[in-house]
Order: structure tokens, then C-alpha cells, then sequence
């Protein structure tokens, strides 16, 4: 019997430590499935300040209380703590890099949260926490089969695995997954140097003149993934605006560059067992018990409960690519409407948060709107609403529009990426379709799609079968974790990489 894979999961942020979006998701659903499916895989993320010790269970490693990781010319010291991440049914270890200065004493991830402006040494911050991933591995004498690595915060873990320790790290493989391009961690050019990489990589970091997190991140990897298959077509075609990324992928990685969709964790995003749900329900209940949970939504925010008016939901970073402008844009001829209310979640930009703000002062009888993150509210919202607007205009791949789908919730999409590969448009002559689905990214177009919503709530036998539609759908994360054990092996059955001390 052949032994199980070891594999290193590195991300900046994992439910239910930390979280800003559905990364922290991806973290802990793909996790959980690759250990179901008996990979002893193991987590790596930053502890920051909002990272609670206590509630996390985050406790000391005796022999890795003090590392020095070099930095910029000096050495800053980095405690890397444990605890565990666990499902009804497995667990797996969880390795968290502290330190107090570029973690422990701010409360935000990436950016204040008074201001929404990103930390100014970002650079220093993820470089300092991509050099302790190598450095504990090395310190600990585990060079695992395979380390994935997700995101622009991780980027520089393949440059430092194979540019300081190519001995070591020879039988790793490095998997790099873009959940996003949206974000790709550009600095100055004077970043390098803090890097301590050799001259030579030089030519693999800079991209258009600037440090680019990602661009290393592809180009030290063994393979690259990205969240959908859509996106991996959208990036490659240029539909998606990559900042010339798609260059770099198309000739380092000709094939060696795949879409896999994610999923969905049952253990937390289902509305028969959610912890965060008064008020349990399932296909077969939906309608009598999801409106007890639309009263509770509503009281939330003190707005009027009326079973015939539909709520629209919408849980999103406050982020252009998430298409906030459009909705900017139509959320006052929705909001002048008597026939519908909207809720929504979110955070981010500063001028996005101040019009939002702006509109609830003006239509505070429909418009509900909560500032920040709240895990308790997002599943509420999920629970309560009728439909969730999801405008985006470039979505890698969407988590929520598959939590309403199972939610009993309607997703109004436009048509991009993962949202493209999971919404179906209903056609109301054959009662196919899961969703409503637009495809310009214009404000005419997302109040056309919602005019059909609205008509098509009116129509309660054509609605019910749009909501059982959606909640018969299969979104687990068996098939996305079967793909990637798959990667996996195929990656680790190459031949082992050349010792190298350069490029």
C-alpha cells in the first residue's frame, strides 16, 4: 500500500482563524476533503491580531518558539504556533506563523480597518511570513511532497524553496493556485532587495517594472491552478484583464495550467445542520421554515416583514471587480421601488463604503447594511434572503452563489467565470435552470435581470421550482479534492527537480 501523500497548504488566511472572503473558505473545505480522502496534509497561515489564541486554541511548539527569519538585511524573529483544524469527521495540523510586529498588533489582514487602506509594508509583512514557511520546514528537516501555496501573499514560497534550499526541496513539488488577479502584490522596485534572493531571480519577480508576487509565484511553480475552469479560459483569452500575467502563464506553463471548480463545505454551509441558523430547514421545509428566518434577517435591521415582498441579499467585498459600481448605479432604482429590500454585507474600498452608508441614510425603510464581517450574519443573509445579487465583473470563482443555490436562495449572476460554470439561467417554459443570469457588465442590464427575478417571485409555482432547482444541486468538495489528489500524484511521479543554488 503506498504511503499517503504529505502535503504543506499555505494561505493568508483559513475559516475559521481568519478571514476576509472565500479564500478562508477554500482553505478549510479543500483541506478538510484532501484529509477525508486520506492525504495527511497539514496548514500554514499568519496569527493576526484579530486571531483570537484562546478561541483558536493556538498553543506553543517548544522547539520552534524562536526562529530568525532573514529579512531585508536583518533578522526578525518568528514564533510558529500549532493548533488544529477539524470537521465532524477528521482533523488536520495547523501551523501558525507570530509575530508581533507584522501581525500580532494590528487588527486588520491586509489593510486598516478604520481607513481600508492596505498596510504599507505589505511587502515586508508576506515576505516575512513566506520565508517562515520555508525556514520551519527546513528547521524541522520535513520536506513534503508537495506544497500548495495560494495567492499573491504566498508568491515568494517557490522562489525561496528553490532559490535558498534546492537540495532540501528537491523531491517537493510546488502547486500555485491564483484564487484571484483581482489582487497580485505589486511593490516598488526597492522590494527586492528585501527579498534576499539572488540577483538572478530578479527577471522572475519584476513584472512591468515592479516586484509582482504573482508573476514569482508562476513562475517557480510546478503547477499552476486557478478556481474554475471559466477563469482559466477568461485569464488565458484575455477577457480578463491579467496585467500581462497571461503572458507569463501561456509561455511558463503552456500546460501546466488548469481550472478546477471549487465547492462547498457541507459541515458548515448547510441550512439542515448551520450552527449560525435558529431556524433548520431542507428541501422539504424550505417554505415553511426559511421565512422564519427572512422575519429574523429583517428585524435585524428593523425593516418591515411582508411575506409578499422579496428580499435581495448581497455579501460582498467592497471591491470594483465585485461590480459594487454597477450596483451603485441601480441600487437607487431598485431602492425606489416598493416591491423588494435589500441587505449588505461588506467591506472594503473607503468611497464605496461612504456611498453604501449614503444610500441607507436615504432609503433606511429598505435598505439594511452592515459594515465589516460578520460570519453569523453572512449565513443569516444566506438563510433569510429570497435572491443574492452577485454583479460581479470578474468572479475567479464564487462561493455565495452556491450557498443560496442550497440556501433555497435565487442567485441573480452575471455571466464570468466560476459564476458562468455554476449558474444555470431558468427558462420558465421548460423549468430548467438554477439561477438568472446577465451578461453585460452595465446597471441596465443587472435591473433587467432583477425585473425578471421579481416577475418570476410573483409566479409561485415557476419560483418553487427555480428554488428546488437550486437546492438539489451537488456542490461538495469530493470532486474538486479528487482533481487535485490526482494533481498530486502526477506531479510527485516527475522527476525530481536539479539541485541548484541559481538560476
Amino acid at each position: 500500500m503506498a504511503r499517503p501523500l504529505n502535503v504543506l497548504f499555505v494561505a493568508a488566511e483559513v475559516y475559521p482563524f481568519a478571514k476576509t472572503g472565500g479564500l478562508a473558505d477554500v482553505a478549510y473545505g479543500l483541506v478538510m476533503a484532501l484529509r477525508e480522502l486520506g492525504v495527511d496534509i497539514r496548514v500554514m497561515l499568519p496569527r493576526y491580531g484579530c486571531v483570537s489564541e484562546r478561541k483558536n486554541h493556538i498553543h506553543e511548539i517548544r522547539r520552534l518558539r524562536l526562529l530568525e527569519i532573514p529579512l531585508a538585511g536583518r533578522l526578525e524573529p518568528a514564533s510558529i504556533k500549532s493548533s488544529m483544524l477539524q470537521n465532524p469527521r477528521v482533523r488536520a495540523q495547523v501551523y501558525v506563523t507570530t509575530n508581533h510586529t507584522y501581525f500580532g498588533g494590528r487588527k486588520g489582514l491586509y489593510a486598516d480597518p478604520q481607513t481600508g487602506k492596505p498596510y504599507e509594508d505589505n511587502d515586508e509583512r508576506f515576505l516575512f511570513f513566506c520565508r517562515s514557511v520555508v525556514e520551519m520546514c527546513h528547521f524541522l528537516r520535513w520536506f513534503p511532497d508537495v506544497i500548495h501555496y495560494n495567492d499573491w501573499q504566498t508568491g515568494m514560497i517557490g522562489a525561496y524553496v528553490r532559490l535558498l534550499y534546492p537540495a532540501e526541496f528537491r523531491r517537493t513539488r510546488l502547486l500555485y493556485t491564483l484564487h484571484s488577479l483581482a489582487e497580485q502584490g505589486i511593490f516598488p522596485p526597492g522590494t527586492f532587495a528585501k527579498t534576499g534572493l539572488p540577483e538572478t531571480a530578479a527577471e522572475h519577480v519584476f513584472h512591468r517594472g515592479m516586484v509582482n508576487f504573482v508573476k514569482a509565484g508562476i513562475e517557480f511553480a510546478d503547477f499552476v491552478t486557478t478556481v474554475s475552469p471559466s477563469y482559466a479560459e477568461e485569464i488565458l483569452s484575455g477577457v480578463v484583464d491579467s496585467g500581462g500575467l497571461d503572458e507569463v502563464l501561456r509561455r511558463r506553463h503552456p500546460e501546466s495550467f488548469l481550472g478546477i471548480l471549487n465547492g462547498v463545505d457541507s459541515t458548515v454551509w448547510n441550512p439542515l445542520t448551520d450552527p449560525y441558523l435558529h431556524h433548520h430547514y431542507d428541501a422539504e421545509t424550505v417554505w415553511d421554515v426559511k421565512p422564519l428566518n427572512k422575519r429574523q434577517l429583517l428585524e435585524r435591521f428593523e425593516l418591515r416583514y411582508d411575506p409578499k415582498i422579496p428580499v435581495i441579499g448581497m455579501i460582498t467585498r467592497l471591491h470594483p471587480v465585485k461590480g459594487i459600481e454597477l450596483f451603485l448605479e441601480a441600487a437607487p432604482v431598485l431602492l425606489a421601488r416598493r416591491d423588494l429590500q435589500l441587505i449588505v454585507l461588506g467591506d472594503g474600498v473607503p468611497e464605496y463604503r461612504s456611498a453604501l452608508q449614503k444610500l441607507q441614510r436615504q432609503f433606511s425603510r429598505r435598505f439594511g447594511l452592515h459594515i465589516g464581517f460578520d460570519e453569523a450574519l453572512a449565513h443569516l443573509i444566506e438563510a433569510g434572503s429570497d435572491m443574492f445579487l452577485m454583479p460581479s465583473l470578474q468572479e475567479p470563482c464564487g462561493q455565495n452563489q452556491m450557498y443560496s443555490m442550497l440556501y433555497g436562495t435565487v442567485p441573480i449572476v452575471r455571466a464570468t467565470g466560476g459564476l458562468r460554470d455554476t449558474v444555470q439561467d431558468f427558462n420558465p417554459e421548460t423549468g430548467q435552470g438554477t439561477g438568472i443570469v446577465f451578461q453585460e457588465p452595465t446597471a441596465e442590464a443587472l435591473l433587467a435581470a432583477v425585473e425578471r427575478a421579481l416577475q418570476l417571485y410573483r409566479q409561485p409555482e415557476l419560483w418553487r421550482r427555480l428554488v428546488a432547482n437550486g437546492m438539489a444541486q451537488d456542490f461538495s468538495w469530493r470532486q474538486a479534492a479528487q482533481q487535485y489528489v490526482e494533481l498530486y500524484r502526477t506531479l510527485v511521479k516527475g522527476k525530481e527537480v536539479p539541485a541548484r543554488a541559481a538560476l
